[in-house]
């Protein structure tokens, strides 16, 4: 089994994972359209060329993504993609990253748990936590 955060956007999606792709040096696997999709005629022309799905690779682990229609948006709330890193430098430049034109909950430091710890909003509104064990 293998469980897998799977993240909404208000019409950022491509925007969003190409971001996480170079911060998390991953792979975008899947960045599949509304156009040429059989949705396409269900399809507003506005949105065909935001994204249905999205699929990012990292280490083995997978983040997904689509881009949701504006009337079903709903922003985040009540959950967090937490990122469990073992090297510390690490951790700090995933956070600094993530944070850049975000909002900081949590400035990333050293807690009783953990070497580094931090929480933010990211720019596309996702809600994130870095934690160095």
């Amino acid at each position: 089994m293998q469980i897998i955060s799977y993240l909404t956007f208000n019409g950022q999606c491509e925007e969003a994972f190409k971001a996480y792709e170079q911060i998390f040096k991953g792979n975008i696997e899947t960045m599949m359209r509304h156009a040429g999709s059989p949705a396409e005629s269900q399809t507003p022309p506005e949105w065909l060329q935001k994204i249905m799905h999205a699929r990012l690779e990292v280490g083995g682990s997978v983040l997904m993504g689509s881009d949701a229609p504006p009337d079903r948006y709903e922003k985040p709330q009540g959950a967090w993609v937490s990122v469990n890193l073992k090297d510390a430098a690490e951790a700090d430049r995933i956070y600094a990253a993530l944070a850049e034109a975000g909002s900081v909950r949590m400035p990333i430091q050293k807690t009783f748990w953990a070497s580094r710890f931090g929480m933010l909003v990211d720019r596309f509104g996702t809600p994130w936590m870095i934690n160095c064990e």
